[in-house]
């Protein structure tokens, strides 16, 4: 059955065109929701306990924050799948900016990174935090802060980002161990120095 979901989800993004989202998310997310789900469960078991969101919310609120975007133009089911991983990311960063303000300035959450990205040595950090520091990295080397975005949370292997990406293996690879050292570097400046 998933090879047969996997095949219509191709099929359905190569078919369907840009002006026609609303087309496009109501056909693929019945192909989709269960993988999704399973993602934002992963997420949300990084997250605090008692989280506000669960798995459907989180699956909900960024699918449809995806396809209210103009110009989202999913190039294949990896890209599908990293757009979407990119969403839930935006969505628990907007979630714990609201908490933050509501707090003022109260504990914040810190986030365990899973195996993905276990050789980084910053092992907790705070998502907000985190999200500012990627958007430093964006301004500074947009193909760095992409290639993070979709080995972190999307969860990609480095063949699966190059191709995303259209660059080599080796230059995924290449902006990868850049983007650690330099994340490590503005996250735990004194673990680095």
């Amino acid at each position: 059955m998933a090879n047969k979901d996997n095949s219509q989800v191709s099929r359905i993004l190569s078919e369907t065109g840009i002006a026609d989202h609303s087309a496009m998310a109501a056909k693929l997310l019945p192909l989709v929701y269960n993988e999704l789900r399973g993602l934002a469960a992963k997420y949300l078991r990084q997250e605090r306990r008692g989280h506000t969101l669960d798995p459907t919310a989180l699956v909900h609120e960024a699918y449809l924050r995806l396809f209210e975007q103009p110009g989202v133009d999913p190039q294949g089911k990896t890209h599908f799948y990293a757009l979407c991983a990119e969403a839930m990311r935006r969505v628990l960063t907007d979630h714990a900016r609201a908490r933050r303000r509501t707090k003022r300035g109260g504990k914040w959450h810190k986030v365990a990174f899973d195996q993905t990205v276990s050789e980084m040595p910053v092992k907790e950090v705070n998502l907000v935090d985190f999200n500012e520091t990627l958007a430093k990295l964006s301004a500074l080397d947009p193909r760095q802060a992409r290639v993070v975005e979709l080995r972190l949370f999307a969860g990609l292997t480095v063949e699966e980002a190059a191709s995303v990406l259209g660059v080599s293996k080796r230059t995924v690879e290449g902006d990868w161990t850049h983007a650690k050292a330099w994340l490590r570097a503005e996250l735990d400046p004194d673990e680095s120095t």
